[in-house]
């Protein structure tokens, strides 16, 4: 996987790329890291990648001329006109960083790590030539509903969630399959329910693990509906007890069929806690 980096600040990945996860791909040869400054592309004398808007307001607008010849170079190819339009290789993805992008999720790292190249177009001032995303990316992604001063850390987060799901980036590859996001044993497929029952006093346990109320009983052995997507289960680690607070009982039993079952309850627990709007997917 080569991923190449379009900025006018090439310097700012000097450190993320350097540590953990990421420099070890990049040592192994998993992945490849390029990355190319904007301004070599621009024309005048001053290196100008930008401009004022049509039509007026407020800010400075990157121009569409470096993008494409950036995004050109990298690709050793044309990538067309309005008379001459080029057909996208599929195995590249040409990604525009933006606020107004596709919200980006696992489903779209799973779906990146499948391709062998991506070229992250990072943004800034007050936005990209809308040309750029109409004629140059094959995507426009943004990170979530907020706005950052440029595309440079949400293409540093992209590069991190995709690299970890190409097999050999991870120690254990089964940490990519059991986290938050997947489709793990927490999780299963869409549509399914537990094999286990899960039990009302199994949601209990989960509420108290955390410290909270335990959720209105369900009554007897009721199951849960799955949804398509929970966030993990909550993880515990040594000491036991940490200042009063104790793992709870569950996970230090020993019966693994309960562990299953109080982890899949504790994730549905959680879902309905931080992120309620997954549950409506």
């Amino acid at each position: 996987m080569r991923f190449d980096l379009v900025t006018i600040f090439p310097e700012f990945f000097a450190g993320p790329l350097d540590h953990g996860i990421l420099r070890r791909a990049r040592e192994t040869n998993l992945v490849e890291v390029q990355i190319q400054d904007l301004r070599v592309f621009t024309k005048d004398r001053h290196r100008s990648v930008d401009d004022r808007p049509f039509g007026g307001g407020e800010g400075m607008v990157l121009k569409p001329e470096p993008l494409f010849e950036a995004a050109e170079a990298l690709l050793g190819r044309s990538l067309g006109s309005a008379e001459e339009p080029v057909v996208q290789d599929p195995k590249t993805a040409i990604v525009l960083m933006s606020a107004a992008g596709k919200l980006f999720r696992q489903e779209t790292a799973r779906r990146y790590a499948q391709l062998d190249r991506i070229v992250l177009l990072c943004g800034r001032y007050e936005g990209v030539d809308e040309r750029v995303a109409e004629h140059l990316a094959t995507e426009e992604i943004s990170v979530g509903d907020y706005v950052l001063s440029g595309g440079e850390l949400p293409a540093m987060l992209i590069i991190d969630a995709v690299t970890r799901l190409i097999p050999g980036a991870l120690g254990n590859e089964a940490s990519s399959q059991n986290e938050s996001f997947s489709a793990n044993s927490a999780t299963p497929p869409v549509g399914a329910r537990y094999a286990v029952p899960v039990r009302a006093d199994t949601v209990s346990i989960a509420a108290r693990g955390r410290g909270g109320a335990s959720p209105a009983p369900t009554g007897g052995k009721s199951l849960i509906e799955e949804c398509a997507t929970l966030l993990d289960f909550p993880h515990y680690t040594r000491p036991a007890e940490f200042r009063g607070w104790k793992v709870p009982e569950v996970l230090i039993g020993g019966n693994h069929a309960e562990v299953a079952n109080w982890r899949r309850a504790a994730a549905l627990e959680k879902t309905q806690r931080n992120r309620p709007d997954l549950l409506l997917r």
